[in-house]
């Protein structure tokens, strides 16, 4: 996203009236969310000043900032002394969409199966694909035809084995799990886009695709 972020973070830049992060946020308080907890490295001051204590938004936020940049694993590890469920939802502040996140606990109940995790997919050909679906679960193919969204669900079990402060990658671990039969999973084919280039965060602030 450079050189957009080279002085303002991803998740602050703005997508109409909000930035990245702020849609994320009110859609997951629309869907009953009440406790958030955000980690953040680069340039994480500005978020945690521009979203406060997350009142303005019906939140609680609690901060879980990095000194260096952990992965996306390692972040979410760092976190877990903030988090008080065995099972959370993880979504990146860097993606638009309209998915509803109110559906999440319906769709994926991991008490009553064997996984440690429920990915929500999108087909998206201008990303990597990552996996396929099939009888609710996630699978490896040959020619994959969908992607991890950046929204899953995930018990605190799935982090076994990792310890704080590390940089880990999720990437590694979802192959890990999804080779023992151990992810479930839904796909979105509402909208949604991984916002990585100045270039998609003009496609979207075009009004068409707001109104799509």
């Amino acid at each position: 996203m450079r050189p957009l972020s080279d002085t303002t973070p991803k998740p602050l830049l703005k997508v109409g009236k909000y930035s990245l992060i702020e849609w994320q946020i009110m859609a997951l308080a629309s869907a009953g969310f009440r406790r958030i907890v955000i980690n953040h490295a680069w340039l994480g001051h500005q978020i945690e000043t521009a979203l406060g204590d997350g009142a303005a938004y019906g939140v609680e936020i609690i901060w879980s900032p990095e000194d260096v940049a952990l992965g996306t694993a390692g972040g979410i590890v760092n976190a877990l002394n903030k988090l008080e469920d065995h099972t959370f939802l993880v979504a990146s502040a860097d993606i638009f969409s309209d998915f509803d996140y109110g559906w999440l606990p319906q769709m994926a109940d991991l008490n009553e199966t064997n996984c440690s995790a429920h990915l929500v997919m999108v087909n998206d050909h201008r990303v990597k694909q990552d996996f396929d679906l099939k009888d609710g679960y996630v699978v490896s193919s040959e020619n994959p035809s969908l992607t991890y969204g950046n929204i899953g669900l995930f018990r605190r079990s799935f982090f076994d084995g990792l310890v704080a402060g590390q940089e880990a990658d999720l990437g590694n671990l979802l192959r890990q799990a999804v080779g023992n039969n151990q992810v479930s999973g839904q796909q979105h084919t509402g909208k949604w886009d991984n916002v990585g280039t100045p270039l998609d965060l003009e496609r979207v602030n075009n009004p068409s695709f707001l109104r799509s």
